[in-house]
């Protein structure tokens, strides 16, 4: 296989475009959604995590292969100190042309400025719910009213455009499509609606599928047209045409968007996951933390373009291994 590393990405076997790196900085969070942890694993030690030094040199060996676009995760990311200071040493790398943010808000006020004077565009928060009661059971925290401030704080410092991700449960949150949708609406609001992914021991029959969410929409609040817009993510965007916000569809279960992924993430322990829902993973710490050079980290980065897998298996079966807050969503 010929490496192409021209501006758009490393191919695979696949002949997919790699250019998209996720990052998690951390495993720790400061809430427990129920989608994402039982709350019964020990965190990882600050030894055991990569340092923002190690995030960063590993960044410089992707963008030397094309990758382009960076996403920081968690665990919750802005848990993890100064983590304004990572962004600063991301956004100055070569070809480095977006740095976002996947974040549950909670803690987006007082971190939003600093945030953006590092350089960060955007973020992507995680809200699945509008009820502050039901926000606390899904979530185990009382904290919505933090979400919202965050998100007028992140609006006011330029943080542009704020996506809201959505993971649709049917019977604990599907019937708030309809609220969600009239965000996007009225409001202009960027709203995501993802199907909910059944990872080991959840109830895989907590899966409603895009078709059926967009149908709900478009019964209450009238048709959705398909945007021209796209991001480096698998989301298909749709507007009610007056409207000043968009909705957006992630389809994992129902449409498989395997044969478009041009990803590979990076956990906070520094292992290389070629696919999120595969567990086969790679120990790039440990070539950097043996002295490894830049081509050791080009090679193992490469050795995991190779091993994305053609497609996942999630609707035939649930995941295992390790919970998602420890791989980064």
């Amino acid at each position: 296989m010929t490496e192409a590393s021209c501006i758009t990405g490393t191919l695979d076997a696949y002949n997919r475009r790699i250019n998209y790196l996720r990052i998690s900085v951390t495993d720790r969070c400061n809430l427990r959604c129920v989608y994402c942890s039982d709350g019964g694993l020990d965190h990882l030690s600050h030894n055991d995590i990569l340092s923002y030094e190690e995030i960063a040199a590993v960044t410089r060996v992707a963008a030397s292969m094309g990758v382009r676009h960076i996403r920081l995760t968690g665990g919750e990311p802005l848990v993890r100190p100064a983590l304004s200071n990572l962004i600063k040493l991301l956004t100055v790398i070569p070809n480095i042309d977006d740095v976002s943010l996947t974040t549950n808000g909670t803690l987006l006020k007082t971190q939003a400025a600093d945030l953006k004077k590092a350089g960060l565009k955007r973020i992507n928060v995680s809200l699945d719910s509008l009820l502050p009661d039901r926000f606390a059971r899904i979530t185990g925290g009382e904290q919505l009213d933090r979400v919202f401030e965050g998100i007028e704080e992140a609006h006011r410092v330029g943080l542009s455009p704020i996506k809201v991700n959505m993971v649709v449960m049917p019977g604990i949150n599907d019937d708030e499509i309809t609220s969600f949708a009239q965000k996007a609406k009225y409001e202009g609001w960027h709203v995501r609606f993802i199907e909910y992914m059944p990872f080991e021991g959840s109830d895989n029959s907590k899966v409603l599928s895009v078709a059926e969410i967009k149908d709900r929409i478009e019964a209450e609040n009238g048709q959705l047209w398909a945007c021209c817009i796209s991001g480096a993510g698998p989301a298909n965007y749709y507007s009610f045409g007056s409207g000043q916000g968009t909705i957006g569809f992630i389809r994992p279960i129902s449409h498989r968007f395997c044969g478009q992924c041009n990803r590979l993430r990076l956990t906070a322990d520094g292992k290389l996951r070629p696919c999120l829902l595969n567990d086969t993973e790679l120990d790039l710490k440990n070539v950097i933390r043996r002295g490894g050079t830049e081509q050791d980290i080009k090679d193992l980065l490469l050795q995991a373009v190779m091993a994305k897998p053609e497609r996942h298996n999630l609707e035939e079966m649930a995941v295992g291994g390790r919970q998602m807050r420890q791989i980064g969503g």
